[in-house]
């Protein structure tokens, strides 16, 4: 599993997790930007900077690092970007570092180098395993990642009824459950992506992001093209779609109710692919 990346998207499309993390009130998202930025002297890419908006001066900025893999170099590496980061773009905020662990047993703290910064209180450390009681939405979604596979479904199943309760913004509230999702494929490889959405209750196919772009797709182009082109079309898209994610003709052909003859047609590479 990509774990810094599927973090890193949680934190993007949710970001008051991050705060979650930290005991602070997930509203305090609301203040700051979730990106990425360049250190260009030795092509550094800083992937997970909390940046407070523009004119708060007062709140500080954020260094978000995630690390599964042991790794001898880690702060090494974090100080080492934070401070060219501070030379070449002098932010006027205060800077913290937070890295998140998925248990102590990961981290190599090289406290001869470092000892005074990790114990500054600049520097925060999370380690996932350690979080206990009742928690917010986000981090439950964060702890997700690091659940045994055995309570996965149960504990994402739960997730997604806390989404639907506390997040009335469609669009956010679609988003979250994608993100529950796909945290589950990644940690049951052996099940199909359909097989997962049936145990975790999302078996409304119409509900779900991807058929949603690919029916508004249909439509616009069954009004350029007229209604039975659109029709064919719609199906033609959607049935790549499926088939992008994972799903098997045979699968597809069930969800969609056509022949399995037709999604086979539909899958084969044009001429143009082919070459």
């Amino acid at each position: 599993m990509k774990t810094d990346s599927l973090f890193y998207r949680i934190f993007q499309q949710y970001p008051g997790s991050f705060f979650e993390l930290l005991n602070r009130p997930p509203e305090e998202s609301d203040r700051y930007q979730f990106t990425s930025v360049e250190v260009k002297q030795l092509a550094f890419r800083l992937d997970g900077l909390f940046l407070p908006r523009a004119g708060d001066r007062d709140q500080p900025f954020y260094l978000a690092e995630v690390q599964f893999q042991p790794d001898d170099d880690l702060y090494y590496r974090i100080f080492a970007e934070l401070f060219l980061y501070l030379r070449q773009y002098r932010p006027p905020n205060p800077w913290r570092v937070v890295v998140i662990y998925p248990n102590r047993g990961i981290e190599r703290k090289q406290s001869r180098q470092f000892r005074e910064l990790l114990n500054s209180g600049r520097v925060t450390r999370i380690y996932l395993d350690e979080l206990e009681g009742e928690s917010g939405l986000g981090v439950g979604i964060i702890k997700l990642v690091v659940e045994s596979e055995s309570a996965a479904i149960e504990s994402a199943r739960r997730l997604i009824e806390r989404a639907e309760q506390a997040l009335p913004p469609e669009s956010i509230r679609r988003d979250i459950i994608d993100i529950i999702e796909t945290i589950v494929v990644y940690k049951l490889p052996q099940l199909s992506r359909e097989e997962i959405a049936e145990m975790l209750g999302l078996t409304d196919l119409k509900q779900t992001r991807f058929y949603q772009e690919a029916f508004a797709d249909g439509r616009q182009e069954g009004r350029q093209e007229g209604r039975q082109e659109g029709r064919q079309e719609e199906r033609i898209n959607f049935a790549r779609r499926l088939a992008n994610l994972g799903n098997s003709p045979e699968a597809i052909a069930q969800l969609l109710g056509l022949p399995l003859e037709e999604i086979q047609q539909i899958l084969q590479p044009s001429d143009e692919e082919r070459s």
